[in-house]
């Protein structure tokens, strides 16, 4: 196209509209006046980003493997089973080695959690959602996945489903500004909303100002009604800065999340919810401390002397030993 007045024109009006549907969408969902064309646009790209996901990773069909997680009766031995059929499918190389530990480490949470699960890949970064953290996973609605799901991999808490396509589906990470999830302390109970904040940790809002917390305290979901959008349980992550109390009626704590949210890869969909609220089951066995090594230190004996002498009895001095050495015999 010649840069003449019109194609400038035309250039400038583009961005206008640009900036208005971003204006008009700045934070989705089925609430937004253009969440029928998002869907329109999922189902559309949708097989393109997975289409294009599998050409370039051939070991990504193995995922599917995962999908389900078998009866609730027998849920942990059926994960079991698929996690070794998914190790002989995988291969060896380093990086089908970490995607290992990562399904595994995700089979583990789900069958301590006893969450029911289908397994996803993240195919694409950053979907067409104004600026928020979301990924892309290559699940939709012919999986069974729905809109407000709960989204975790072995390290606990990635985010929620926000929109459904046919065979993808989009994911608002734990860390976006407008992600909020009600949030419950090990032990203690104190209840909390954790908000994201982007490449910062979480900041939770105890509803207890003068509830006592201390850096290395972990948090888990609270659970939703109806277990959407979330599933109780979720590992969160720890304190680790409290504000001082303050007298108020809350009380902020910054928490670091356990998921690392520029680095996921594999993550599992939380298609039935637990039975009854694992409370505190799923989040990792601390470290035991490293024992103390007591060292007993006994002192020498001194000597003593022998029966019907006295200490020093049997010493000589110098000056004696100097006398004996100059007398002759006569």
């Amino acid at each position: 196209m010649r840069d003449t007045r019109e194609s400038r024109l035309l250039l400038v009006l583009l961005i206008a509209i640009a900036f208005a549907l971003i204006t008009v969408d700045i934070r989705g969902g089925q609430e937004s006046p253009v969440d029928g064309a998002r869907q329109a646009a999922a189902a559309v790209f949708g097989p393109v980003e997975n289409g294009v996901a599998t050409a370039v990773d051939p070991i990504g069909n193995a995922i599917g493997a995962v999908r389900d997680s078998g009866e609730r009766h027998n849920r942990i031995a059926a994960l079991e089973q698929e996690n070794a059929a998914l190790k002989a499918k995988l291969g060896s190389d380093d990086r089908n080695r970490n995607r290992l530990r990562e399904l595994d480490a995700m089979l583990k949470t789900a069958g301590a959690g006893q969450y029911g699960i289908k397994g996803a890949e993240v195919i694409a970064i950053g979907a067409a959602q104004g600026f928020s953290w979301t990924v892309t996973i290559d699940v939709g609605a012919r999986d069974g996945i729905r809109r407000d799901m709960t989204v975790l991999n072995g390290s606990g808490l990635v985010g929620r489903i926000t929109t459904v396509g046919p065979s993808t589906s989009t994911v608002l990470l734990a860390n976006d500004p407008d992600f909020t999830v009600g949030t419950r302390m090990e032990k203690t109970d104190e209840l909390g909303f954790a908000t994201g904040q982007g490449d910062r940790p979480l900041l939770v809002q105890l509803l207890n100002g003068k509830a006592k917390v201390k850096n290395g305290d972990r948090l888990v979901t609270f659970g939703s009604q109806a277990d959407k959008p979330f599933v109780p349980g979720v590992p969160v992550g720890e304190v680790v800065r409290v504000d001082p109390s303050g007298g108020g009626l809350t009380r902020n704590v910054y928490v670091r999340p356990y998921v690392g949210f520029t680095k996921l890869d594999i993550v599992g969909v939380v298609v039935q919810a637990p039975r009854t609220d694992p409370r505190d089951m799923v989040l990792p066995q601390k470290p035991k401390p490293a024992p103390t090594v007591t060292v007993t230190v006994t002192p020498t004996p001194t000597p003593t002397a022998t029966d019907g002498q006295k200490p020093g009895q049997n010493e000589r001095k110098p000056s004696d030993q100097g006398s004996d050495q100059g007398e002759e015999t006569p």
